[in-house]
Protein backbone atom coordinates (compact mmCIF):
# COMPACT_ATOMS: atom_id res chain seq x y z
CA UNK A 1 0.00 0.00 0.00
CA UNK A 2 1.35 3.37 -0.94
CA UNK A 3 0.29 6.95 -0.65
CA UNK A 4 0.22 9.55 -3.38
CA UNK A 5 1.21 13.20 -3.47
CA UNK A 6 -2.22 14.44 -2.30
CA UNK A 7 -2.11 12.05 0.68
CA UNK A 8 1.38 13.35 1.53
CA UNK A 9 0.24 16.97 1.29
CA UNK A 10 -2.81 16.19 3.44
CA UNK A 11 -0.65 14.56 6.12
CA UNK A 12 1.84 17.45 6.03
CA UNK A 13 -0.97 20.02 6.36
CA UNK A 14 -2.51 18.17 9.30
CA UNK A 15 0.86 17.91 11.06
CA UNK A 16 1.66 21.58 10.44
CA UNK A 17 -1.77 22.85 11.53
CA UNK A 18 -3.36 20.10 13.67
CA UNK A 19 -6.04 22.35 15.12
CA UNK A 20 -7.29 23.72 11.78
CA UNK A 21 -10.57 22.27 10.54
CA UNK A 22 -10.79 19.95 7.57
CA UNK A 23 -12.55 22.61 5.49
CA UNK A 24 -9.52 24.90 5.85
CA UNK A 25 -7.11 22.05 5.10
CA UNK A 26 -9.08 21.25 1.94
CA UNK A 27 -8.92 24.92 0.93
CA UNK A 28 -5.15 24.97 1.46
CA UNK A 29 -4.77 21.82 -0.65
CA UNK A 30 -7.08 23.12 -3.38
CA UNK A 31 -9.50 20.18 -3.16
CA UNK A 32 -13.11 19.75 -2.12
CA UNK A 33 -13.84 19.13 1.55
CA UNK A 34 -15.36 15.74 0.62
CA UNK A 35 -12.15 14.74 -1.14
CA UNK A 36 -10.04 15.67 1.89
CA UNK A 37 -12.47 13.86 4.21
CA UNK A 38 -12.47 10.72 2.03
CA UNK A 39 -8.66 10.70 1.80
CA UNK A 40 -8.35 11.18 5.54
CA UNK A 41 -10.82 8.38 6.24
CA UNK A 42 -8.90 6.00 3.93
CA UNK A 43 -5.57 6.89 5.54
CA UNK A 44 -7.07 6.23 8.98
CA UNK A 45 -8.72 2.97 7.89
CA UNK A 46 -5.42 1.71 6.44
CA UNK A 47 -3.61 2.63 9.66
CA UNK A 48 -1.36 5.19 7.97
CA UNK A 49 -2.66 7.93 10.27
CA UNK A 50 -2.76 6.55 13.79
CA UNK A 51 -3.80 9.55 15.85
CA UNK A 52 -4.65 13.22 16.07
CA UNK A 53 -3.76 13.92 19.68
CA UNK A 54 -1.42 16.59 20.94
CA UNK A 55 2.27 15.77 21.14
CA UNK A 56 3.67 16.05 24.65
CA UNK A 57 7.20 16.99 25.76
CA UNK A 58 7.97 14.94 28.90
CA UNK A 59 10.78 17.33 29.90
CA UNK A 60 8.21 20.13 30.31
CA UNK A 61 6.45 17.91 32.87
CA UNK A 62 9.59 17.40 34.94
CA UNK A 63 10.96 14.28 33.26
CA UNK A 64 14.35 15.75 32.42
CA UNK A 65 16.12 12.42 31.84
CA UNK A 66 15.44 10.51 28.65
CA UNK A 67 17.05 7.11 28.20
CA UNK A 68 17.04 3.99 26.09
CA UNK A 69 16.99 0.79 28.06
CA UNK A 70 18.07 -2.57 26.68
CA UNK A 71 16.30 -5.40 28.47
CA UNK A 72 17.36 -9.04 28.57
CA UNK A 73 14.58 -11.48 29.42
CA UNK A 74 14.36 -14.91 30.98
CA UNK A 75 13.63 -17.31 28.15
CA UNK A 76 9.95 -17.50 27.17
CA UNK A 77 8.73 -14.75 29.51
CA UNK A 78 8.09 -11.90 27.10
CA UNK A 79 4.41 -11.41 28.01
CA UNK A 80 5.20 -11.22 31.72
CA UNK A 81 7.96 -8.67 31.11
CA UNK A 82 5.71 -6.56 28.88
CA UNK A 83 3.11 -6.43 31.66
CA UNK A 84 5.76 -4.96 33.99
CA UNK A 85 6.74 -2.39 31.37
CA UNK A 86 3.11 -1.39 30.80
CA UNK A 87 2.67 -0.75 34.54
CA UNK A 88 5.32 1.99 34.48
CA UNK A 89 4.10 5.29 33.01
CA UNK A 90 7.74 6.33 32.47
CA UNK A 91 8.11 3.61 29.80
CA UNK A 92 7.05 5.48 26.67
CA UNK A 93 7.59 2.64 24.21
CA UNK A 94 9.11 -0.82 24.00
CA UNK A 95 10.09 -2.87 20.99
CA UNK A 96 11.25 -6.48 20.69
CA UNK A 97 14.62 -6.53 18.95
CA UNK A 98 17.12 -8.97 17.51
CA UNK A 99 20.54 -9.37 19.08
CA UNK A 100 21.75 -10.20 22.59
CA UNK A 101 19.01 -8.17 24.29
CA UNK A 102 15.31 -8.82 23.83
CA UNK A 103 13.69 -5.40 24.19
CA UNK A 104 14.62 -1.78 23.71
CA UNK A 105 12.59 0.75 25.66
CA UNK A 106 12.41 4.51 25.62
CA UNK A 107 11.97 5.75 29.16
CA UNK A 108 11.91 9.08 30.95
CA UNK A 109 12.72 9.96 34.55
CA UNK A 110 12.86 13.00 36.79
CA UNK A 111 16.56 12.44 37.54
CA UNK A 112 19.14 9.65 37.63
CA UNK A 113 17.89 8.40 41.00
CA UNK A 114 14.41 8.05 39.54
CA UNK A 115 15.88 6.18 36.55
CA UNK A 116 17.56 3.79 39.01
CA UNK A 117 14.20 3.22 40.73
CA UNK A 118 12.65 2.33 37.37
CA UNK A 119 15.45 -0.15 36.68
CA UNK A 120 15.06 -1.67 40.16
CA UNK A 121 11.30 -2.04 39.72
CA UNK A 122 11.82 -3.84 36.44
CA UNK A 123 14.52 -6.11 37.84
CA UNK A 124 12.16 -7.13 40.65
CA UNK A 125 10.26 -9.12 38.03
CA UNK A 126 11.89 -12.55 37.52
CA UNK A 127 11.02 -12.34 33.80
CA UNK A 128 13.60 -9.55 33.44
CA UNK A 129 17.22 -10.66 33.82
CA UNK A 130 19.15 -7.49 33.03
CA UNK A 131 18.61 -3.82 32.15
CA UNK A 132 21.20 -1.60 30.54
CA UNK A 133 20.40 2.12 30.39
CA UNK A 134 21.80 4.64 27.94
CA UNK A 135 20.98 8.22 28.89
CA UNK A 136 20.25 10.57 26.00
CA UNK A 137 22.66 13.51 26.05
CA UNK A 138 20.96 15.49 23.28
CA UNK A 139 18.49 14.80 20.50
CA UNK A 140 20.03 15.29 17.08
CA UNK A 141 17.09 14.22 14.90
CA UNK A 142 13.67 14.55 16.55
CA UNK A 143 10.98 11.94 15.91
CA UNK A 144 9.76 12.62 12.40
CA UNK A 145 7.72 11.07 9.66
CA UNK A 146 7.56 13.93 7.15
CA UNK A 147 10.53 12.79 5.04
CA UNK A 148 9.20 9.23 5.06
CA UNK A 149 5.75 10.37 3.91
CA UNK A 150 7.35 12.37 1.08
CA UNK A 151 9.49 9.38 0.05
CA UNK A 152 6.45 7.07 0.03
CA UNK A 153 4.49 9.55 -2.08
CA UNK A 154 7.35 9.99 -4.56
CA UNK A 155 9.06 6.58 -4.87
CA UNK A 156 10.59 7.44 -8.24
CA UNK A 157 12.89 10.03 -6.63
CA UNK A 158 16.30 8.59 -5.68
CA UNK A 159 16.60 8.44 -1.89
CA UNK A 160 20.23 9.59 -2.01
CA UNK A 161 19.17 12.74 -3.87
CA UNK A 162 16.91 13.79 -0.99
Amino acid sequence: MTIDELDARLIAALREHPRVGLLEIARQLGVARGTAQARLAKLEARGVITGHGPEVDPSKMGYTISAFMLVELAQGRLAEAVESLEELPEVLEADAISGPQDLICRVVAHDTEHLQEIVNRLLANPAIRRCTSHIVLSRQVPPRTGPLVNAAANPQIDTAAR
